[in-house]
């Protein structure tokens, strides 16, 4: 017999996915993946607004710390760039952070449903939005790795024009 034949009608008894049997441990597995992932998306959401929090305080604290050293009156229009640099920093971090947290917990949330209520529908919008959340940390982590390489061969060409 095939590998890849047709199911019995004894292992039909199981919910399938893609010719895959979700058997009691698979289910097990799943529903403890949805149960951290949860987690880990409240966490996130925590995280992002933290971050949110702490550049806006970051922010203004050097504003107002560059201003107080400020003895010539010219620092004060650097300080507040900064400062609202900061902000954009801060604020920018959380929102990229944000998304993933988003689609991890809607993950979390409909491989729940779909294990309640053995309903196909429900289990591959769970896996799409794991598909989703994967492929966009991919890509972040792409652009950042990019990033890296143009500032190094951007300070390799500044030490070679020393």
């Amino acid at each position: 017999m095939d590998q890849y034949s047709e199911p019995s009608p004894e292992q039909n008894q199981e919910s399938t996915l893609f010719g895959f049997g979700i058997d009691q441990s698979s289910k097990a597995h799943l529903w403890e993946a949805a149960k951290w992932a949860k987690f880990l998306a409240i966490m996130g959401f925590i995280m992002c607004g933290l971050a949110v929090v702490f550049g806006i305080f970051m922010g203004t604290i050097y504003s107002s710390i560059m201003r107080n050293y400020d003895d010539y009156g010219g620092a004060s229009v650097y300080a507040d760039g900064m400062g609202v640099f900061m902000i954009i920093l801060y604020v920018g971090i959380a929102v990229i952070y944000f998304f993933p947290c988003l689609f991890l917990l809607r993950f979390a949330n409909h491989m729940k449903n779909a294990l309640n209520t053995d309903d196909q529908v429900t289990l591959n919008t769970s896996f799409q939005n794991l598909k989703i959340m994967f492929r966009y940390v991919g890509i972040v982590t792409i652009i950042i790795i990019s990033l890296y390489i143009l500032f190094i061969l951007y300070m390799l060409l500044i030490a070679v024009s020393m």
